[in-house]
């Protein structure tokens, strides 16, 4: 297995709990999964690691006695090294959280092996929205985004701008699936067409045989179902193709602002996206995102690296306040008691495990209307929770109704 595991223990002076006497000081190790090689490694990878670092130490500056320790590792975007790695820390290593996990296959296998072990799964990197429906875990929490809120975001926008024809290009395995899958159904319940799709390999750096398909359907909307080095392969390509210049429109169902930066505003501008977080939204998210890019080779965070910071935020916050870091405990507060973190606000998480919170809508700025190097998004909507998410009763959670 060519996962590589790098333990980094905070140093004492970032230990962390409530300064309540009484307490009793608590161990916790907490683990960030992801991939940090491939496809999905910008928007994840190490970088969710100093997001965890900086929820760490930035807890301990009004708390103590929680003595908190990370560890990291590579799932190669493969299900059963995702499985065999949080298997090992649960089992040998008294991992008690794991976060992040990116690619959704992924995570619905740590999903499993967590909710055997009875520990706690803080999701912020995987779409699939099967993680609060028919895979929904006593164990599990859905924080940053899911393949609803962006069919829900991105879909309708499109719809809404006369994109009532869609031929997809779909990564094909969970996250794809789903996300093809919930864009179909807002396209169809709002009156538009799928008019085909392509399963692509993933991942994959070749996408001409799959634009030109695109390009015979018609279809007035080109919908990526796909992430991270795809999405950015695709973009490139169907520019290449003159795909827009030709009459379509490319919906880049998931894209963040590391992929924009990468493609430029040249190559990326006017493309509509929906996403949790971005950089420049307040104040707050200003602050938090200028001092992880000086720890990110200049990098803005995403809003994975985001969930993993404040979900991390909140299971610290449970553990101090319960003075204790069983799973049963710590969930239950942490459902029961409203989530408020400078990146993603006030907000609060439901039975199912599906964390609320505003969801924006975006389009890539025209390079003539950028301000600087990560000026990259103009806000087009702010998406209220309740709206961009699936509502609890239709998800089919086994949960849902449960004491």
């Amino acid at each position: 297995m060519r996962a590589s595991l790098a333990s980094l223990l905070i140093s004492s002076g970032l230990l962390v709990a409530m300064m309540t006497p009484g307490h009793a000081e608590i161990d916790v190790k907490v683990g960030v999964l992801n991939d940090m090689s491939g496809v999905y490694s910008d928007t994840g990878g190490k970088g969710s690691v100093i997001a965890a670092q900086m929820a760490v130490e930035d807890f301990a500056r009004t708390s103590r006695d929680v003595h908190v320790e990370i560890v990291s590792a590579d799932h190669q975007n493969k299900p059963d090294v995702g499985a065999g790695i949080a298997r090992g820390w649960y089992d040998r290593d008294g991992v008690d959280a794991i976060l992040d996990v990116p690619t959704s296959s992924v995570a619905l296998a740590v999903n499993q092996v967590t909710r055997e072990k009875n520990k706690i799964f803080i999701n912020s990197g995987a779409g699939t929205a099967d993680l609060t429906g028919k895979a929904c875990s006593p164990n599990t929490i859905h924080w940053t985004y899911d393949t609803v809120a962006l069919a829900n975001g991105t879909g309708k926008a499109m719809l809404k701008r006369g994109g009532n024809t869609w031929y997809f290009l779909t990564a094909d395995y969970a996250f794809g699936l789903a996300l093809q899958n919930d864009t179909t159904a807002v396209i169809e319940k709002n009156g538009g067409k799928v008019l085909g799709a392509s399963r692509v390999p993933f991942p994959s750096s070749d996408f001409s045989s799959f634009l030109l398909q695109a390009q015979a359907s018609k279809a007035k909307v080109v919908g990526l179902a796909n992430a991270g080095g795809d999405t950015i392969n695709a973009v490139k390509q169907a520019h290449e193709f003159g795909l827009t210049e030709s009459g379509q429109t490319l919906a880049a169902l998931l894209i963040y602002v590391v992929d924009v930066h990468s493609l430029g505003l040249e190559t990326a501008q006017g493309l509509t996206l929906t996403e949790s977080f971005y950089w420049d939204l307040t104040p707050e998210t200003r602050a938090f995102s200028e001092r992880f890019m000086r720890r990110n080779d200049g990098k803005m965070p995403t809003m994975n690296q985001a969930g993993v910071y404040a979900g991390l935020l909140h299971y610290l916050k449970a553990i101090a306040a319960t003075n204790s870091k069983d799973p049963q405990v710590t969930m239950a507060w942490m459902k029961s008691n409203p989530t408020d973190d400078p990146l993603f606000g006030k907000g609060y998480i439901r039975a199912d495990g599906r964390k609320i919170h505003n969801m924006y809508l975006f389009e890539v700025k025209k390079p003539s209307e950028s301000k600087g190097e990560w000026d990259v998004y103009k806000l087009l909507e702010t998406i209220p929770g309740e709206q961009a998410f699936r509502p609890l009763s239709e998800g089919g959670c086994p949960l849902v109704g449960k004491s």
